[in-house]
């Protein structure tokens, strides 16, 4: 995950405003707040890609880099890095693009696991068609 590029990677598969419920005693949007519309934006992802439920499994790599206020909308970015047979793994970054009048602001980056499951809960396959759309896109983009 590289620290110094200047605009999103990934799909935007989420946007919200910061309200001002979503702060701390300081005025800044609480971390956790932040780290739970990354676990949606990732899961909507998932979930679209693997055609089907998907839990989260594991976070890692988390870096606050900038505040974010209360009005503030925030872009969550997913970005597929890996796909096992039953899991996922994706970059996650959080742009803060409410001034249009400046270019957007990374406030974190993350890398999240999701494993596919059904309807008890049970780890599944992912479908095999995804898998392939991941490989040829990857050897595009490579």
């Amino acid at each position: 995950m590289s620290d110094t590029h200047l605009k999103p990677e990934g799909t935007l598969s989420l946007q919200t405003i910061a309200m001002p419920a979503d702060t701390n005693w300081s005025g800044d949007v609480f971390g956790g707040w932040i780290v739970s519309q990354m676990d949606l934006a990732g899961a909507i992802h998932a979930e679209r890609f693997s055609k089907g439920r998907c839990a989260t499994i594991s976070i890692n790599e988390m870096t606050f880099l900038v505040p974010v206020k209360v009005g503030d909308v925030i872009s969550c970015y997913t970005k597929i890095l890996k796909v096992g047979n039953t899991s996922i793994q994706m970059q996650i970054e959080v742009w803060d693009s409410h001034d249009s009048s400046r270019p957007p602001v990374r406030v974190t980056a993350g890398v999240f696991t999701f494993v596919a499951v059904d309807v008890k809960g049970a780890k599944r396959q992912i479908p095999d068609e995804a898998k392939q759309l991941f490989a040829a896109n990857a050897q595009v983009n490579a």
